[in-house]
């Protein structure tokens, strides 16, 4: 069993005097710090506070002039509200898991190894010809199913319908995300936060490799950590970064506990928060009145990501062992279609194949 990749404590967590319940003692910021492109998952059991933390992250990229995208990938579809969009431009913003023929056809491009939408499933991996998609205006995905917020585009994978309770699970939703990601080549400085499924559902597909960072959000309660466990089980052997951030700490007491159970997986805590208590109660307050310890947090979580290694070859490998794991198990019967031919063997994701394309 490979060993689970953890990003280190860079950083002491110590009690915040200024009400921030605890914070991170963070180096230097460096100028000239390398950007990397990143995609980041916000994780954690519900209630934890994953959704508030995924906007109020995406808030702070896109305040600081930087493209990010917000996908809201969660069966409870709140990550809009808490962004504060209105409940009918929400209701205006067609869902990407509602469209997924669409999405479908035209991620397949003229690759010549899937023959048909109807043979493309949620791992389907890109290779030559498919149409692979980037941060540019033109980028399809973001013109069709985007919804302009504070500087960022937001997603909805959609909630379920009346037609498909009972019948149909919420991953033939979140499909149409993984489709996304797995066809996106984001550049250094461009930024792609998913607000992820409660629980540990999302380890039920291939989509927690999808990213260069997964941010589990804890609480300081037996509960809380005990997700982290379930997600340490689970990406111990796929080469998956966790690094957890405790939320609603009050004092060195529940930072002593995070320790504890998640050991040097804990990366930096957020403090009690009248500004997420507002946020949660549907107000929306400027990022100026965020408190300052909280404050130094959300950038820590910036050169965290930036400092995230980008891996093309191994997400190109991760993708395609994911698809060949889900075409064995359900997708050939499925479809009629031996889906091991979709793979093509000589491609690898990532700028240059980008570049090719054009």
């Amino acid at each position: 069993m490979k060993r689970l990749t953890r990003t280190p404590l860079a950083t002491i967590i110590v009690p915040n005097p200024s009400g921030g319940g605890c914070q991170a003692a963070l180096p230097p910021r460096s100028a000239t710090r390398e950007r990397r492109p990143v995609k980041i998952a916000f994780a954690g059991k519900g209630g934890s506070g994953k959704t508030t933390l995924s906007a109020l992250f995406t808030r702070y990229l896109a305040a600081s002039g930087l493209p990010v995208v917000a996908i809201d990938a969660d069966i409870n579809q709140n990550l809009g509200t808490a962004l504060g969009v209105a409940p009918d431009r929400l209701a205006r913003t067609p869902p990407l898991g509602a469209h997924l023929h669409e999405i479908k056809q035209l991620l397949r491009g003229d690759n010549p190894r899937i023959a048909s939408a109807e043979e493309m499933v949620k791992t389907t991996p890109p290779g030559r010809g498919s149409r692979l998609l980037d941060f540019s205006p033109g980028n399809p995905i973001h013109q069709r199913f985007g919804c302009s917020v504070e500087g960022a585009t937001l997603m909805l994978t959609g909630p379920f319908s009346e037609d498909d309770l009972g019948v149909s699970c919420y991953h033939s939703k979140i499909g149409a995300a993984e489709l996304y990601l797995n066809h996106l080549v984001d550049r250094p400085g461009e930024y792609v936060v998913v607000d992820m499924t409660a629980g540990a559902d999302s380890f039920a597909s291939g989509l927690f490799t999808r990213f260069d960072v997964t941010f589990l959000v804890a609480e300081p309660t037996v509960r809380g950590v005990g997700v982290y466990r379930q997600y340490a089980q689970y990406a111990a052997d796929h080469d998956v970064t966790i690094s957890v951030i405790g939320n609603k700490v009050q004092d060195e007491a529940d930072v002593d506990f995070l320790r504890e159970h998640v050991g040097d997986a804990l990366a930096a805590c957020f403090g009690s928060s009248s500004f997420v208590r507002s946020m949660e109660k549907g107000r929306h307050p400027g990022l100026d009145e965020l408190e300052g310890g909280n404050a130094k947090t959300l950038a820590w979580m910036r050169d965290t990501v930036d400092a995230a290694p980008k891996d093309w070859a191994r997400f190109t490998r991760q993708g395609v062992e994911f698809h060949l794991r889900n075409a064995r198990a359900w997708a050939n019967e499925a479809t009629g279609s031996d889906l091991a031919a979709q793979v093509d063997p000589d491609f690898v994701m990532g700028p240059e194949a980008l570049a090719e394309q054009r």
